[in-house]
């Protein structure tokens, strides 16, 4: 019998609470708790604050606060009332659990229950009332109910009702636009003293058009701060609705000195894609660039589960057509993964004579690219009759993730091929590439990431790409195969994107966006090796100095 969810409102909010669920031993669930939670390695979030003006330096506090208020509306969003689960919490591994996950539903494990009392996670998470059918959803003529900005309450009557955000978060919103305001007036790079009032205004209006090309505009500015409602992976059910948070980053000019041709590059990438011609139609924006920043601070959605290494932004397909998009490369979280996960996997996983290849360049490439890749293929169907992400429904941001993933590696291959990567061993990306399959599938089937992952690593099986020895249990990559199997898919994601074909992107979900037996067999090898799931953050005022 399923779980069940109950339905309390209390103010203005829709909370999950209490219903039936199947109990576990409190002793076996206590060191269940503090295994899951010692799977979560904790990492300091720190940089060189020397590099920073006095004024900048000012400016930090601010930044800080309107973050803070960026995560407790993502609790609202994720879950409801994060004091009401916290209160659950018998034991610091317990508490830890749960704002690592945001609430009572285990991210990295298909979203199962891990208290007493809750049941399933709804697929809309609290974005939609958890009795809302789609079918009642798609019969109701309302123009706001798709919009990435709206919360889907219903009335005294029991109708649906869509409420902006800066309505439905009002007080929380007025709040941080305080401190934005505060932060910009102490701005002395104009550019990012323009991005942070519009993004002030954006906040009150949900209208975030200018603040996205003001950000895109920034070039100089040693302090980034990206806030808001952005991704729409926390809503499963749809995958309309955009989800609040923050990074506080400060530029590595130095990195980034070093990766300013390869924007450059992105119209000849775009023309050279392994697919026809129709889906590469499209021609990205000039203004695309490349960053490399250490990250201080993460809040709300990028923060839930597994945390991200690397940000490839606007999403606003109107803003990419006209501007680009801008890639950041997360370096300090980055290095921390690849040090204290991939690594270990590595060696754990890996043949002995292929294990020289795993390279933290060839992971930030890998990684690095993946952002570029966002921004090739198609953002509109070839028909012109919609967004892609508006085809694809619920299916796109794993279609989406998978394309990246897996032209991120093509574009690496691309470049070594037109002369830019000419002291490169391609087989350092592949080999990374591979182990990198291992640590992200980890993030399960309840992550974009997770899926795109299965995806990529049944392509290759089927595809000879690499081979497992049945008795070490260890991988070989196969250099020429993999390269084939590369091109391939990416052809194939591709496609499926620009028919915006959403049976055939649900089809290939359901045949491999799942964990079948002997890889789960090599993922408990890991889990039982100790190796961390992902990294948990040391973060805030106090671990900066501030």
């Amino acid at each position: 019998m399923k779980n069940l969810i109950c339905l309390m409102t209390i103010g203005a909010g829709l909370l999950l609470g209490a219903c039936t669920s199947k109990p576990k031993e409190n002793n076996r669930m206590k060191t269940e708790i503090e295994k899951k939670a010692d799977e979560f390695v904790s990492f300091k979030l720190t940089t060189d604050l020397s590099v920073l003006t006095e004024k900048e330096k000012q400016m930090l506090p601010h930044l800080f606060q309107a973050a803070q208020i960026m995560n407790e509306i993502f609790w609202m969003e994720a879950f409801g009332d994060k004091e009401e689960v916290l209160a659950k919490a018998t034991s610091p591994a317990m508490e830890k659990f749960i704002r690592i996950n945001y609430g009572p539903w285990e991210r990295l494990s298909a979203n199962e229950p891990f208290i007493e009392g809750y049941g399933e996670k709804p697929a809309g998470a609290n974005f939609y009332p958890v009795d809302m059918t789609k079918a009642e959803f798609e019969a109701w003529e309302e123009p706001s109910k798709t919009s990435l900005y709206t919360l889907i309450r219903r009335d005294e009557d029991g109708k649906l009702k869509a409420i902006p955000y800066h309505e439905a978060f009002s007080k929380q919103i007025q709040e941080a636009v305080g401190h934005l305001r505060q932060a910009a007036e102490l701005a002395e790079d104009e550019g990012l003293k323009k991005y942070l009032e519009l993004r002030a205004e954006a906040l009150l209006t949900d209208e975030y058009y200018e603040s996205d090309v003001a950000w895109m505009d920034m070039k100089t500015n040693t302090i980034d701060f990206v806030v808001g409602p952005i991704e729409n992976y926390e809503d499963q059910l749809f995958g309309y609705k955009a989800a609040h948070e923050a990074f506080i980053l400060v530029k590595d000019k130095a990195w980034s000195k070093k990766l300013e041709k390869y924007a450059a590059l992105l119209p000849d990438l775009q023309k050279a894609l392994p697919t026809a011609d129709q889906y590469k139609s499209e021609m990205p924006g000039s203004d695309s660039d490349l960053n490399a920043y250490d990250v201080i601070y993460y809040a709300g959605d990028c923060n839930a589960g597994s945390k991200t290494i690397a940000i490839n932004l606007p999403n606003d397909e109107q803003v990419r057509a006209n501007k680009g998009s801008r890639k950041l490369q997360l370096k300090n979280s980055m290095q921390a993964k690849f040090d204290q996960i991939l690594m270990p996997i590595t060696d754990l996983l890996i043949v002995k004579e292929q294990r020289g290849h795993v390279k933290f360049d060839a992971f930030f490439e890998n990684t690095m690219f993946h952002e570029v890749a966002h921004g090739l293929g198609m953002g509109n169907t070839v028909d012109g009759s919609q967004t892609v992400r508006e085809a694809l429904k619920e299916t796109y941001t794993s279609l989406e993730e998978s394309k990246a993933d897996i032209l991120g590696l093509w574009v690496v291959y691309k470049l070594h091929e037109m002369g830019e990567f000419t002291d490169k061993d391609l087989m350092d990306n592949f080999v990374t590439f591979m182990a990198g399959i291992f640590r992200s599938v980890r993030f399960g089937a309840a992550s974009a990431h997770g899926k795109a992952n299965m995806i990529r690593f049944y392509y290759f099986q089927e595809k000879g790409a690499f081979e497992r020895d049945a008795e070490t249990g260890m991988y070989r990559v196969n250099f020429e195969k993999m390269k084939q199997a590369m091109i391939d898919l990416s052809d194939l994601v591709l496609t499926i994107q620009g028919d915006g074909d959403y049976e055939q992107s649900k089809s290939l979900l359901e045949e491999k966006g799942f964990i079948r037996e002997e890889l789960q067999l090599d993922l408990d090898r890991i889990s039982e090796a100790g190796i961390p799931v992902d990294i948990v953050f040391e973060q805030g005022p106090e671990v900066d100095g501030l």
